[in-house]
């Protein structure tokens, strides 16, 4: 029951779906559950997918959200960038939920495009009294500890008995979050 009260919780406060929180880069991508679950979701689908996956698809979130952080800050426009972040929430779900092995070149290329966005967002909303490598650093080492308890979660799910399909039950939550995101964007 404290499970389902716990996602329940996670669904309805406003505060949980804010952005242009005024903190530190370090507190940036807790301040949306969109970010929370897409930086989780790269964790845990490295996960499942093993071997070089397991460190070279984050990294790739990782590389590419820098360069959409320095293009954020530069306040140089893309457009859709939201649309583009409840969209990675939902692909990235999908593919735990799917659970289908693919090469890691191409999921690094699927995570890199998402970490741009994400990245994006948290550039452009950097506060004016942060320095900026310091902002960048903060979400960089915040993301990387996403991805790694993502990962770890994943790892260990995948040790369990049951722990496969809790992990793709867990995706599917993640992909049902993302079209709830979405929709909510589109409304």
């Amino acid at each position: 029951m404290r499970k389902f009260l716990f996602i329940g919780f996670l669904f309805f406060p406003a505060t949980l779906w804010a952005h242009g929180f005024g903190g530190s880069g370090f507190l940036h991508p807790l301040t949306g559950i969109d970010h929370i679950i897409a930086m989780v979701a790269v964790g845990a689908w490295s996960a499942q997918l093993g071997g070089k996956a397991i460190y070279r698809v984050p990294a790739s979130f990782l590389a590419m959200m820098c360069l959409g952080g320095v293009v954020g800050i530069q306040k140089i426009p893309v457009a859709y960038t939201e649309l583009s972040i409840a969209l990675s929430v939902l692909l990235l779900g999908l593919a735990i939920a799917i659970n289908k092995k693919i090469a890691w070149l191409i999921a690094a290329v699927a995570v890199g495009l998402f970490g741009f966005y994400h990245g994006y967002s948290h550039g452009a909303e950097i506060p004016n009294q942060h320095k900026v490598a310091e902002y960048i650093v903060g979400f960089l080492l915040t993301t990387l500890g996403l991805h790694i308890a993502g990962a770890v979660a994943g790892l260990l799910l995948l040790e369990e008995k049951n722990g496969e399909a809790i992990l793709r039950i867990a995706g599917g939550l993640g992909a049902a979050t993302g079209v709830f995101l979405f929709l909510k964007l589109l409304i």
